[in-house]
């Protein structure tokens, strides 16, 4: 442990400069007395690190001197494929990790190259969670990963939809971030399956290890079930009229699914009328979703067909204006 801790602090001087031993420690989240004794080490092995003293000081190396000492272990090898997205790291707990194999990856490279990427770093930073969202509990997202890497079997209990417990042993298979969501590829009982990570309410390593199908493709196996899961969420259709400002605003309420229905349309023989209406067929939820959905819209909608939805939203329009007066 103190071993890595030195080379991280000599990769720390070797990357940025002069740096005091209070960074020193808030980097390395270690107390300044542990630096003090870092700092030591450091010069009884033979590394030319001297300290510059008065209120603009701090630890820095000889000008000059550079060490070759960045090979990556292997659970750093596999953070990097996070590398942008620190927020999910920290979540597999591989936060501190990830940090390290940057750190060793920033001190490979030339000069040139490593102030590049402190620019990128300074100007781009990824924020996956959408606005309006709590964060989710994910007390089994580390050891579900620790799964999927070891490719061993698991025993989960799952809460369902309608708040229905069930118990599952299963192959995990890969793990994928969704808007936010983590969410589990698995086999269960010969058939490939997804699970929402924050409803594992607990989870059991069984040790036994599988073999990963050959032929699974994680990325296509997410593909085709997003598909799937929003036909499943988008049964039905209804032909509406939307004003400009409605088109503006189908992305935002009715995601994708809407998006492409919108595109469509615009690309299509028809287009708007003269006063800019657009008439389409936009996929809508079963049942009362479907009048809160369209609802949102207030008068820049309006439903052609079906006729029974049609009905059912000029009763909620109805009921809406006696509450209001």
């Amino acid at each position: 442990m103190r071993a890595s801790r030195l080379l991280s602090v000599l990769l720390l001087l070797q990357n940025r400069g002069r740096m005091t031993a209070e960074e020193l420690a808030a980097e390395l989240e270690v107390s300044v007395r542990t630096v003090y004794r870092d700092i030591e080490a450091l010069s009884a092995s033979g590394v030319p690190v001297y300290a510059d003293r008065g209120r603009t000081g701090g630890y820095q190396l000889v000008d000059g001197y550079r060490t070759r000492l960045t090979g990556l272990t292997e659970t750093e090898a596999q953070s990097l494929s996070l590398a942008g997205l620190p927020g999910a790291a920290a979540e597999l707990g591989l936060g501190t990790v990830l940090a390290a194999a940057q750190l060793k990856l920033h001190a490979a490279l030339p000069p040139e190259l490593r102030s590049r990427a402190g620019r990128v770093a300074e100007r781009f930073y990824l924020d996956v969670p959408g606005w309006h969202r709590g964060i989710e509990s994910l007390p089994h997202l580390s050891a579900v990963a620790d799964a999927v890497w070891s490719a061993h079997r698991v025993r989960i209990r799952y809460e369902r939809w309608g708040a229905r417990v069930v118990e599952r042993v299963l192959e995990p298979l890969g793990l994928i971030l969704k808007a936010g969501n983590w969410y589990l590829a698995g086999r269960c009982e010969g058939t490939d399956r997804t699970y929402r990570v924050s409803r594992v309410l607990a989870l059991e390593d069984l040790g036994e290890p599988f073999e990963r199908p050959p032929d699974f493709d994680l990325a296509q196996y997410w593909q085709d079930w997003s598909a799937q899961f929003e036909k499943r969420m988008y049964p039905t259709a209804a032909k509406v009229r939307l004003s400009a400002r409605a088109q503006a605003l189908v992305p935002f309420y009715l995601g994708g699914a809407g998006a492409r229905a919108l595109r469509a349309a615009v690309d299509g023989e028809t287009g708007p009328d003269e006063d800019g209406w657009l008439t389409l067929e936009l996929p809508v939820e079963p049942g009362e979703p479907a009048i809160g959905e369209l609802l949102r819209f207030g008068p820049h909608l309006e439903v052609l067909e079906p006729a029974d939805l049609r009905a059912r939203l000029a009763k909620a329009i109805e009921e809406m204006g006696a509450v209001y007066g």
